[in-house]
């Protein structure tokens, strides 16, 4: 066997690139001798050091923390430097932990959306949300990702997911009563749990509620139709309709399968009312 290895044959054995192998020796980690053609050569000696920054750098440790270890090895420090290894790995699996949590969620959420029977009208009995708003005029598709985008930079420290983030907007109602669609005044994400730091409460009370399927451009047409059925019920209005995006872009980009709730505040329905959906299908409200 071999002393030495030159600069090719140690990048392949270890699979690291050779400029990685120069880095190391730029840092003084790996000193490799010249031969009399001026190519680098390895010494065996120091191979067990590429095994370590290997096994360290996984960890994300820095190029400093390894050269300082290896500059001063000893089962005291070795000691040291697994335990900081322990606890980096048990935080890693928290996190890992977590994340397998959020996507078990936005696999429950979507696999319930699908099931979502489109065009019945309901009435919900719902908590208070506390939400953040961003107001803001939009009137394309691109103006509402960029709010969304800044909405949620204010507000990451309080997102625990963006797949998983609800999102809702306030429609501009003098464009939509003009029968424009898709204009928009205003986008708001619920926080998952109460704070402090909140710009406005959805009250507690009983929402109307009705999911359509495909493009926002309709929009106009499906409030028209969510108001005239309130009319028609005899239910007050408590507030401004807004909606909700159950399946957007963020999981496909095919309109045909973007579902959007609308929902609006209702003083309570009087005793016995019902709904017709566009179904046909009378279904009652409490």
């Amino acid at each position: 066997m071999k002393n030495y290895y030159k600069i090719n044959e140690i990048s392949k054995l270890y699979g690291i690139g050779v400029d990685s192998l120069r880095y190391y020796e730029r840092l003084g980690i790996l000193r490799p001798r010249r031969d009399v053609n001026g190519y680098r050569l390895y010494s065996l000696k120091e191979m067990y050091k590429l095994n370590i920054i290997r096994d360290l750098r996984r960890l994300d440790f820095s190029m400093a923390q390894i050269k300082e270890y290896l500059a001063d090895q000893s089962v005291a420090n070795t000691l040291e430097l697994l335990r900081r290894e322990q606890a980096l790995l048990a935080e890693r699996l928290r996190e890992l932990l977590t994340r397998e949590e959020l996507i078990k969620e936005r696999i429950a959420v979507l696999d319930n959306a699908r099931n979502i029977r489109t065009g019945v009208f309901t009435v919900k009995d719902l908590p208070d949300r506390f939400c953040v708003r961003l107001s803001e005029h939009i009137a394309r598709d691109e103006e509402m990702d960029f709010a969304v985008k800044k909405l949620h930079r204010q507000h990451e420290e309080k997102i625990r997911d963006f797949g998983n983030q609800i999102i809702g907007a306030f429609p501009s109602m003098e464009n939509l009563r003009n029968g424009i669609s898709n204009v928009y005044e205003a986008v708001f994400f619920i926080l998952e749990r109460r704070s402090p730091d909140y710009d406005f409460i959805l009250p507690a009370g009983e929402y109307l509620s009705y999911f359509y399927g495909g493009g926002y451009g309709q929009n106009a047409k499906r409030m028209e139709e969510l108001l005239a059925y309130a009319k028609d019920e005899g239910l007050r209005l408590s507030g401004e309709p807004f909606e909700m995006y159950e399946i957007d872009n963020r999981d496909t980009v095919r309109e045909e399968e973007f579902l959007t709730e609308i929902q609006v505040r209702v003083a309570a329905p009087r005793q016995g009312a019902s709904f017709t959906g566009m179904s046909g299908e009378r279904r009652p409200l409490s």
